[in-house]
C-alpha cells in the first residue's frame, strides 16, 4: 500500500507528496508533529498538518530569513529569533563573524528536539558558543526584555493557536522597543496568493506599517511552501531604505546571493 502525504492549500488545491515511511509522531501541549521521510523532498517536519521545512528546500527560506536583515546591516552583533525552534535561521545567522549572540526563545521544545534527532544539519547551531535557547512564550520574552538587539527574526508557524500573537501591532511595538537604534525586524509572511495567506500577508504589512517608518515585503521561491511564492516582512527602525548589502559575503550559499 502507498503512503501519501496532502497538505490543502485551499478547498480545490493543495501539495501532495508519496512517502517511504513516517519516522515519528508526537504531541505536545501546543501542537501536533509528524516526521515523514519522502521520496523527492527527504525528510520533512509536519506542525499541525502543515510542512515547516524539508531536507530538499528548507536553505532557501533559512538563508533569505537570516541574511537580507544582517546584511543590512554594518555590524550586526545581537540576533534574537523568535520561533524557529528547528534551529535552520540560527545556522545561517552564525555564518555572520559580526554575530556576539544568539538567543533564540521557542515556545515548544519538541520541535527542538526533534530537529536534534532528525534534522542534525539544520539544528547544527545548537552546539556554537554564542547560541542561548530559551524554552518560553517570546510574546512575554519579548515584553520582559531588557536587552538590546541589533536583529530581531519572527520564524513563526502560520497565524493560528499559539502563533496568532506574533502577528498583533502591541507584539510589534515590543519588539521596536528592544531594538538599537538601526535595528531591523523579519517576519514570516505568508504568502499572497491564496486567499487564506493573502489575508495575513495583507494583515501583516499593514500591522508593520502602523509601527515602523520603513517596511516592505521581500519573496522567495520555496517549492513545498503554499503557491511556491512566499514573503518575508521586513521592518526598519530607523527609516532608511537599505535595499543593497552592505557588507561583502564572505561564506557560501545556496540560493540567498
Amino acid at each position: 500500500m502507498e503512503l501519501w502525504f496532502t497538505e490543502k492549500y485551499s478547498p480545490n488545491s493543495g501539495i501532495t507528496i508519496k512517502v517511504k515511511k513516517e519516522l515519528a509522531h508526537k504531541k505536545s501541549d501546543f501542537q501536533e508533529m509528524s516526521i515523514i521521510d519522502t521520496y523527492e523532498f527527504g525528510k520533512i517536519m509536519v506542525l499541525d498538518g502543515f510542512i515547516m521545512f524539508t531536507d530538499k528546500d528548507e536553505f532557501i527560506y533559512h538563508e533569505m530569513i537570516a541574511h537580507v536583515p544582517l546584511f543590512s546591516q554594518e555590524n550586526p552583533e545581537n540576533v534574537l529569533l523568535i520561533g524557529g525552534g528547528d534551529g535552520g535561521a540560527v545556522r545561517e545567522v552564525l555564518k555572520h563573524d559580526s554575530v556576539k549572540r544568539v538567543d533564540l526563545v521557542e515556545i515548544d521544545k519538541m520541535v527542538v528536539d526533534a530537529s536534534k534527532e532528525f534534522f542534525p544539519q539544520v539544528s547544527s547551531g545548537f552546539s556554537d558558543k554564542r547560541f542561548h535557547l530559551h524554552i518560553e512564550d517570546g510574546i512575554k520574552f519579548v515584553k520582559q526584555s531588557k536587552e538590546k538587539y541589533d536583529v530581531v527574526i519572527v520564524d513563526s508557524t502560520d497565524p493560528i493557536g499559539p502563533a496568532v500573537g506574533l502577528y498583533q501591532r502591541d507584539f510589534y511595538k515590543n519588539i521596536y522597543n528592544i531594538l538599537n537604534d538601526d535595528g531591523i525586524l523579519v517576519v514570516q509572511g505568508e504568502s499572497p496568493y491564496y486567499s487564506d495567506t493573502k489575508e495575513a500577508f495583507i494583515a501583516l504589512n499593514k500591522e508593520l506599517k502602523t509601527v515602523f517608518p520603513f517596511t516592505m515585503p521581500y519573496f522567495a521561491f520555496i517549492p513545498t511552501y503554499p503557491s511556491g511564492m512566499w514573503s518575508l516582512g521586513y521592518a526598519r527602525k530607523d527609516g532608511k531604505e537599505i535595499l543593497e548589502p552592505l557588507r561583502q559575503k564572505t561564506f557560501e550559499t545556496k540560493y540567498y546571493n
